[in-house]
């Protein structure tokens, strides 16, 4: 089998695919205004979507992950992840923000969706509403427990914020005490629309790395197929605590995921500029060895690391344009 491989020697197994740039929450680190639509919902169908896996399938991807914008406003998602299963990828993850999860986990499950992440900023319901324009909480609660009933592994996310600190660690760690789940803090990030908010708002994923430590929890070995967290164990705490922390040192050094957006574009990292475009090839069948063949090319050009540290986030405005 080929591999995706850049000039690095970094392989890339995993691919994170954007199905729509929309999003009905309205968080105030990525749409504090709410989505705006800004040019035709023309985003990927369902046969561009297999075209394209299907071919990085036989470039080594094993793991595909479902992102936005928030992927369930898609009335298609069910046959979406049909098409990636068919395709014969080994994981089929979906990142969502859990407003209908109580209500189409089971049909997810049943389509061939293996992970799942649900963003959850806080456990208090006052602030999740606060954060994410919706009180919500006790519904995405209700979608995570009957995810977990279904056999699909599931972790949540929270982004990492200076409001919310205070007791939100502990409240997570009582939360994952007695459930096999993950919560996975994501060092806020600054896009082209939020400086001030990040200035005001952005706390070093060291905070927890360092609350972690002081209470027994231990960093565990990262699969090679896994996404960029630093996973903690407890011996007395059935789940895991995880720091993503793109600010950190090295970060990029295990890059392994690529990124195709909701209108088909490649992109090499986050925070690049630009992107290679591969929807000319998915419209038709037998355009896979074109495909192949661009993408290769384009891995040609993937540089080493972000430009974060220093200020430079590339064309990215917001998260839910890329898919995070």
């Amino acid at each position: 089998m080929r591999h995706l491989e850049d000039g690095f020697g970094r392989r890339f197994p995993y691919v994170r695919l954007s199905v729509t740039e929309a999003c009905n929450f309205r968080c105030t680190y990525c749409l504090p205004n709410g989505y705006r639509k800004s040019a035709p919902h023309d985003f990927l169908s369902v046969d561009e979507i297999a075209r394209l896996v299907r071919a990085l399938r036989s470039m080594g991807v094993q793991k595909v992950r479902l992102t936005g914008g928030e992927p369930s406003v898609r009335q298609d998602l069910t046959k979406v992840i049909a098409a990636v299963a068919d395709a014969g990828v080994e994981k089929i993850a979906l990142t969502t923000n859990g407003w209908t999860l109580a209500r189409r986990i089971e049909a997810w499950a049943a389509a061939g969706l293996t992970h799942l992440n649900v963003s959850i900023d806080s456990l208090d319901q006052k602030t999740f509403a606060a954060i994410t324009g919706h009180n919500r909480l006790a519904e995405v609660l209700d979608g995570v427990e009957r995810a977990t009933q279904s056999g699909v592994h599931t972790k949540l996310n929270a982004v990492l914020l200076r409001n919310t600190l205070g007791d939100g660690f502990e409240e997570f760690a009582s939360f994952i005490q007695f459930r096999h789940i993950s919560v996975r803090f994501i060092e806020l990030m600054r896009t082209g629309d939020n400086t001030a908010y990040f200035q005001a708002q952005h706390v070093s994923g060291s905070t927890l790395v360092d609350w972690l430590a002081a209470r027994g929890w231990s960093p565990v070995a990262r699969a090679a197929d896994a996404g960029p967290a630093i996973e903690y164990a407890h011996p007395d705490y059935h789940g895991r605590f995880g720091i993503i922390a793109p600010y950190a040192p090295g970060f990029c050094d295990s890059c392994n995921r690529l990124r195709v957006t909701a209108r088909g574009k490649l992109r090499l990292c986050l925070f690049g500029e630009g992107g290679v475009d591969l929807r000319d090839l998915l419209r038709n069948e037998g355009q896979t060895d074109a495909l192949i063949e661009r993408v290769n090319a384009a891995l040609s050009g993937k540089v080493r690391g972000h430009g974060l540290a220093s200020g430079q986030y590339g064309d990215t405005r917001q998260l839910a344009e890329v898919g995070g």
